[in-house]
């Protein structure tokens, strides 16, 4: 995809997403900044917080954990590269720690891919894994949804016994929202 592309697939994810009743009622949403080839999450970065919402961003941890930092618009965030990882955008301004994660009403997660069960296929780091755990511990519920292109909606993905379905997957062209989450 071009450049343009990416944009215009990004500002159409925007506004499905904030079709969300779960977004429009969220006070905070724990998100993350793409990068690569990932469905762009700065337009919905933008207009989350022009909502008035606390807009939470991952920073990466040595160990693939994740602490967490406010989100303040575009400027606020450093690129940073990780050892061999690709670089990441991160919020520059101060660390709220790892649970941080555990007040937010909604989580945006990344993946590669979602299934018909709700199942998300991540990049294998661990980092999410880790975060949905946390989240669990601390008896927190908040809803999770996943940022996808359409083609990245499957019949079926691989999962084992600690992966946790999604409620939804937002793609450019709808909301798939899944059964007994």
């Amino acid at each position: 995809m071009t450049d343009d592309d990416v944009a215009e697939t990004g500002r159409a994810l925007a506004r499905r997403a904030l079709e969300l009743p779960e977004l429009a009622h969220a006070r905070t949403v724990a998100a993350y900044v793409s990068v690569g080839s990932e469905p762009g999450t700065a337009a919905l970065l933008d207009a989350l917080r022009a909502r008035g919402v606390r807009v939470l961003l991952p920073a990466l941890l040595p160990d693939n954990d994740l602490d967490w930092g406010e989100y303040a618009g575009l400027g606020s965030l450093a690129r940073v590269q990780h050892g061999g990882k690709m670089a990441l955008f991160e919020p520059s301004g101060a660390r709220l720690g790892p649970d941080a994660v555990t007040a937010a009403d909604v989580v945006l997660l990344p993946g590669l891919a979602v299934d018909a069960r709700g199942m998300r296929l991540g990049r294998g780091g661990g980092s999410y894994d880790r975060v949905l755990a946390r989240l669990e511990r601390a008896g927190a519920c908040p809803r999770l949804v996943v940022l996808l292109y359409d083609t990245e909606v499957v019949a079926h993905v691989p999962a084992e016994a600690h992966d946790k379905p999604v409620h939804a997957v937002v793609t450019p062209s709808g909301v798939r929202r899944f059964p007994g989450t």
